[in-house]
């Protein structure tokens, strides 16, 4: 076996080329035995790993720089650099993460885990390197529908006009996560019809040199036009053209669901469960996934002007292929380019569209200027559905989704809603649909689906800022009158969080009100002021405590006599973290903040 000598690309270097073919395939077996056991980014990796195998023999890492985009294809990189015992030895699967990561190598110069950065990556170590002399070289891997982000055109312009030497690898297979959406990929798709030879490319029309490989997943032609560009003097695109998913049939069959699976069974591809539901019991339909697809066909199928917008991730509001071929000209995604997305949803409310996007909560960050620039300055009416905010989301260091809350209070005339199930989360969505006041957010919860059959929903939508009063002290009920001492607002998924502390401060005597806010970024000054004659308010998030909606309500009740107590997330870049353990670091169990709360009353 090959794979388990290799400590450092020297290694791989001194392979005699007929080792090579061998050497992939153990790769590929790696990639598809270590991913079935904890998921991962199977079909993105499958497809470079002939090409990632001549960038180590061409290329001296890490004084010769490779910089992959997205970090979706960086598994056989990984191996290559000193790291491919984690990838055989279940007990090590810890030691790395998924993605590029300086901390675990210097043979990867960035922690990155969104796209359509490694161009404009290069071009800064590559004038780094000019202005100091240097003579190492730089090669940008880009692909996997990662030029349709708008940061990859800036870094291509830029490029352009670099007047050095820069190598551009254009991982081409064909797909984004989903089919490639854009002017671009038709382009792209002219060029390999035509062998490279098409009048119509971008990357000579933007001054950059220019050549195609067809024989992308063959290493032996790989490293011959790699050798060959090596020493170029100049910016140059490689378009190399790969498949994505190859050698594992499950992968080719369905490009789209094997982007990124969770565990499965690696000789079959069948899909295995894993998760927990966070001391959530889930319904059924098991994802806020199919809940939104579902009513989104159906609120398109009864108003042509309802448009639902995606940035690459369909499968995160429901929409499979099945839907999006029914949903036709209604529903859009435009790519892996949040930007264009907010603006572009600016531009159909104002044509009297009803525009709803779908994005997860750590890609939200990539389009803050147009949230508020676009958006929120024009208060356009469009609706925003916020996927994946949690603890309960993914848990790599970059891909943090619980942010969200202090960046969009940060929005003048955005209402951010935060349902507790599923009853509240599509009233949310149909009221936020027809709300033509200004733009709305709804924090999809991230813990799992319930029902609450019996939530009592407004009558008049939700624009006034008023929450929702589950129990008052004395009584389970929502009628009762004993006042309380201690009134708890746990948002969103937070609440039965909300209703065990609840039950352990009853059972201890203390009378007790449980609220469900429904608005993440603060509440009516009105009901707020009301709180002021409690001895002890507490406020749960699940998301960041700086800047949070607990915070909000601590200022707000700043003049009051009383004692707040907020609980969130920790600020910082946790990584590969158990959500479990990351609550009870921060005191987020019954148990501890019954113990804060009796802890405040007894001063």
């Amino acid at each position: 076996m090959y794979l388990e000598r290799i400590s450092s690309p020297a290694d791989v270097r001194a392979l005699p080329a007929s080792a090579i073919p061998a050497l992939c395939a153990e790769i590929r077996t790696a990639i598809i035995e270590s991913s079935a056991r904890v998921g991962g980014h199977v079909g993105p990796n499958l497809g470079v790993v002939e090409l990632t195998v001549a960038l180590h023999r061409v290329f001296d890492s890490p004084a010769d720089k490779l910089v992959f985009d997205v970090s979706h294809q960086t598994y056989a990189h990984k191996m290559l650099t000193g790291r491919a015992r984690a990838f055989l030895d279940p007990a090590l699967m810890d030691s790395v993460s998924g993605f590029s990561s300086p901390r675990e190598s210097e043979h990867d110069h960035f922690a990155m885990g969104h796209t359509s950065t490694s161009v404009s990556l290069a071009v800064g170590l590559a004038k780094a390197r000019d202005l100091a002399g240097g003579t190492n070289r730089i090669v940008a891997v880009i692909g996997d529908g990662s030029l349709s982000g708008g940061l990859a055109f800036e870094g291509l312009d830029n490029a352009a006009e670099l007047g050095s030497g820069l190598i551009i690898v254009v991982n081409d297979n064909e797909w984004s996560i989903s089919e490639d959406h854009g002017g671009i990929y038709g382009g792209l798709s002219r060029l390999r019809k035509s062998r490279g030879t098409s009048p119509d490319n971008l990357f000579r029309a933007m001054g950059l040199d220019y050549r195609y490989l067809e024989e992308g997943n063959d290493e032996a032609a790989v490293e011959a036009a790699l050798l060959e560009l090596r020493d170029t003097s100049r910016p140059v695109v490689l378009h190399v053209h790969t498949t994505k998913g190859l050698g594992f049939a499950p992968a080719l069959a369905d490009e789209e669901s094997w982007h990124h699976v969770g565990p499965f069974d690696p000789k079959t591809g069948e899909r295995r469960g894993r998760g927990h539901s966070g001391g959530i019991v889930a319904t059924e339909p098991a994802t806020y996934a199919d809940i939104t697809g579902e009513h989104l066909m159906a609120r398109m199928r009864a108003d042509r002007s309802v448009v639902t917008i995606s940035s690459a991730t369909p499968y995160m509001m429901g929409f499979t292929p099945e839907r999006r071929r029914a949903a036709g000209t209604q529903f859009v995604d435009v790519g892996i380019a949040e930007e264009h997305a907010v603006t572009f949803a600016t531009g159909l409310a104002a044509g009297g569209a009803k525009p709803v996007w779908g994005v997860y909560g750590t890609f939200l960050q990539r389009t803050y200027d147009q949230l508020w620039h676009d958006l929120c300055l024009n208060a356009k009416p469009a609706t925003i559905l916020v996927f994946g905010s949690s603890a309960f989301g993914t848990t790599d260091a970059t891909h943090l989704g619980f942010y969200d809350i202090a960046m969009l209070g940060d929005m003048p005339g955005l209402t951010y809603l935060a349902p507790t199930c599923r009853e509240e989360y599509l009233a949310m969505l149909d009221w936020a649909i027809d709300w033509r006041e200004g733009p709305v957010a709804i924090r999809v919860p991230g813990a799992g689906v319930v029902s609450r059959p019996g939530v009592r929903l407004p009558e008049a939508g939700f624009a006034d800022g008023a929450p929702e009063i589950v129990r008052k002290a004395g009584a389970d009920g929502p009628d009762a009158t004993t006042t309380p001492e201690v009134t708890i607002l746990a948002l969103g998924s937070f609440l039965p969080l909300g209703e065990q502390v609840a039950d352990e401060l009853a059972g201890r005597g203390v009378a007790v009100e449980l609220v469900n806010p429904r608005y993440a970024c603060g509440l009516s000054e009105v009901y707020v002021q009301g709180l002021s004659g409690r001895r002890v308010v507490v406020t749960l998030e699940d998301g960041v405590l700086e800047g949070g909606f607990g915070e909000r309500v601590a200022r707000q009740l700043g003049t009051a006599d009383a004692r707040v107590r907020c609980y969130g997330l920790p600020h910082g870049f946790p990584d590969r973290y158990e959500p479990e353990e990351l609550l009870a670091s921060c005191d987020l169990t019954a148990p501890a903040i019954s113990r804060d709360v009796m802890k405040l009353l007894s001063r």
